[in-house]
């Protein structure tokens, strides 16, 4: 009885590879289909942060657009109305607008 249980395990290293197939494959595609393209469209996002200066048109993920007055190191100062200028942490600006 002992020796049956033996051989039935020894037989399953092939069945385990197989079980285990499905969800590598799973994770794969979910890597290349979300989390790439996730990390390229984060990259791209700082990319333009960094490039940002003074005068330039943005708008924040609010969605307020104004213009740049004056650029810190973590903070953007945005004029939205004539004299009327706040400031906007880097990461809300969503994106620069084409003048």
């Amino acid at each position: 009885m002992i020796d049956f249980a033996y051989a039935a395990d020894a037989g399953g290293t092939s069945s385990t590879l197989m079980q285990f197939l499905p969800i590598l494959l799973i994770l794969v595609v979910f890597y290349f289909l979300i989390m790439r393209p996730q990390q390229a469209k984060m990259k791209k996002h700082q990319q333009m942060i960094a490039e940002l200066k003074k005068g330039d048109k943005v708008i924040t993920s609010s969605g307020i657009a104004g213009k740049i007055t004056k650029v810190g190191e973590q903070f953007f100062t945005v004029e939205i109305a004539p004299n009327v200028e706040v400031e906007f942490e880097r990461n809300a600006i969503s994106g620069k607008i084409q003048n």
